[in-house]
């Protein structure tokens, strides 16, 4: 069955989209469209928290960003591979929402799960319109779709952006989102290993990283991109 999506965002692990794109998801679905996060695996591998709790974290993560859909394809938490069986996975999942645009994975970045990730989802997108490749829901052939659109969500590596989203007026979302992933923050009576993403001013550092790409855009808060193919636009002084 088809559920038509104007945005799906795939994220390697659980909490990726929301750090990365949460902002951009809120506000186009505040503003009508059909938004969606796939997420690749469970982040099992995460020393914090456990599978159990990071499927609870993201399901309440997507009843705050008023997702129309969510899954998980169950991909190997640390060994994200751009193999055809990973590959057909993601195209069935494209095939099965056809979304006109992707967000999805730094190209590069601190984890190496982040930019696997990224060329596993860019290369099924091309792959998803091919029609020689077959691929079936519930016993049912597919068709082949191709989103219009992939842009790359900028993560822990300051990389340098080509486009830029005004989230002004869904920050305060955006975190909440975010908190939703209470076992991965800071908290000062956890008893688990200390990791990077849970020091104490993590999570005050997203929010002024968002402050900092709104500068650049003359609003008060950002989240920047990476295109996959320069965009282009019909009307100049429209641009921020």
């Amino acid at each position: 069955m088809i559920m038509k999506l104007d945005i799906l965002a795939f994220g390697a692990h659980p909490d990726d989209v929301e750090l990365g794109a949460a902002g951009t998801l809120a506000k186009h679905q505040a503003l009508g469209y059909k938004t969606g996060i796939v997420d690749l695996t469970r982040g099992e591998m995460g020393t914090r928290g456990s599978r159990e709790i990071r499927n609870a974290e993201a399901s309440k993560a997507a009843e705050i960003l008023n997702l129309t859909a969510r899954e998980n394809l169950d991909l190997r938490d640390g060994f994200i591979a751009n193999d055809e069986e990973s590959q057909i996975k993601v195209i069935q999942v494209l095939r099965k929402y056809q979304p006109d645009v992707i967000l999805c994975n730094a190209p590069h970045d601190r984890h190496p799960d982040h930019g696997r990730a990224s060329e596993l989802v860019v290369r099924a997108a091309f792959l998803a319109g091919l029609r020689r490749i077959e691929t079936f829901e519930d016993g049912e052939p597919q068709q082949p779709w191709r989103p219009r659109s992939i842009y790359h969500y900028i993560q822990f590596y300051d990389l340098e952006p080509n486009l830029i989203v005004d989230i002004t007026g869904y920050m305060d979302q955006k975190m909440e989102s975010v908190e939703a992933y209470s076992s991965q923050f800071y908290d000062p009576n956890s008893k688990e290993p200390q990791t990077l993403i849970a020091q104490k001013d993590f999570l005050d550092m997203i929010r002024f990283r968002a402050q900092n790409f709104g500068i650049h855009i003359g609003v008060e808060y950002g989240e920047p991109f990476i295109v996959e193919r320069v965009p282009g636009v019909d009307d100049l002084t429209q641009i921020l």
